[in-house]
């Protein structure tokens, strides 16, 4: 659980999902670095024609300003000499109400708003782990989330919300929401036709092009505009 400003406001709201949904190649320009990436990918990275699920566990949250810790031990351990750890700025959703079955046209009604995610991710264990993307984007402390929450009222369209993420003050993502593959109402709709979300679930949105890695003291911003920017430092274990 972390705990969120709400955008406008005094108050605050504790984010404590019982899921995180995240959503895998949705900006073109990702797709196409995405074989560089990813070991499992093909030369060249189709387009998806349906979202790429995968989960993250809650005990990734942790909130703007904590520290995103690298499992560097563990990868030892794992024989991973080299590990791989990379930021991915996205927008996340956050669900206000039970949702299950809800058409493209009515999916905002079950938004209650929306905030910056970083959905870091351990590369050499995504990639080599027959799982799949699960445990190599699971490690704590592997989703930053915040600073504040951005209620959907507040929002005439999601899919016109400028996204930078900058490592040490440097700009290494921007785009817009507008990029997407799969927008805010087609992901709620299609996730929820696969599974019931209930209040305080996070759907993370998928990452533009930019993603790169992380070391021991680097500083990583995500910014949303609307939201705010979210600040964390990088340290091993």
């Amino acid at each position: 659980m972390i705990r969120l400003g709400i955008a406008g406001t005094s108050g605050g709201y504790e984010l404590r999902p019982s899921k995180i949904i995240a959503v895998g190649l949705n900006y073109r320009e990702h797709v196409a670095e995405s074989p560089a990436i990813l070991d499992r990918q093909p030369a060249k990275a189709a387009v998806p024609t349906e979202p790429i699920l995968f989960a993250k566990t809650p005990n990734v949250l942790v909130a703007s300003g904590e520290d995103i810790v690298i499992p560097t031990s563990f990868l030892a351990a794992s024989g991973i000499a080299r590990p791989r750890t990379d930021y991915e700025a996205e927008l996340a959703v956050v669900i206000g109400r039970r949702c299950r079955n809800a058409s493209p046209g009515e999916a905002r009604s079950f938004v209650l708003g929306y905030t910056c995610f970083n959905d870091v991710s351990q590369r050499e264990i995504q990639n080599l782990d027959r799982s799949g993307w699960f445990r190599g984007k699971s490690f704590d402390s592997f989703g930053p989330a915040g600073p504040k929450l951005l209620l959907d009222r507040d929002v005439a369209d999601p899919q016109r919300l400028r996204i930078e993420c900058r490592l040490n003050g440097r700009t290494v993502q921007s785009a817009s929401t507008a990029d997407m593959i799969f927008g805010v109402a087609e992901l709620v709709s299609y996730i929820s036709r696969n599974m019931t979300l209930e209040e305080g679930d996070l759907i993370a949105t998928g990452t533009p092009s930019g993603v790169g890695a992380l070391r021991a003291g680097d500083l990583v911003e995500v910014e949303i505009e609307g939201i705010g920017v979210l600040r964390n430092r990088v340290v091993e274990e």
